[in-house]
């Protein structure tokens, strides 16, 4: 579970807040309630980056690669031309 901390004790707290991350996962802080920021480990951060995979591999795996599209552009105009 993560643990949540209030942005003004995480601030006064900063390397505690900072252990957690490295030996818990991540920490949570919250401002006035709100959710605006999670610290996580070094480590934590690389593994969740290595994961990504580009963009185009996305699009290359997607199943709408073997769907049948229309790319031709309409050609009509969008409204009238004005009357000079």
């Amino acid at each position: 579970m993560i643990h949540t901390w209030q942005l003004q004790e995480a601030k006064n707290r900063f390397s505690e807040v900072v252990n957690e991350a490295l030996r818990r996962g991540p920490q949570l802080i919250t401002k006035r309630g709100e959710q605006i920021a999670i610290l996580l480990s070094y480590e934590e951060y690389r593994r969740l980056v290595s994961r990504q995979d580009k963009l185009s591999d996305f699009f290359r795996r997607s199943p709408l690669t073997r769907a049948s599209r229309d790319l031709r552009r309409d050609k009509s105009r969008a409204r009238p031309e004005p009357k000079l």
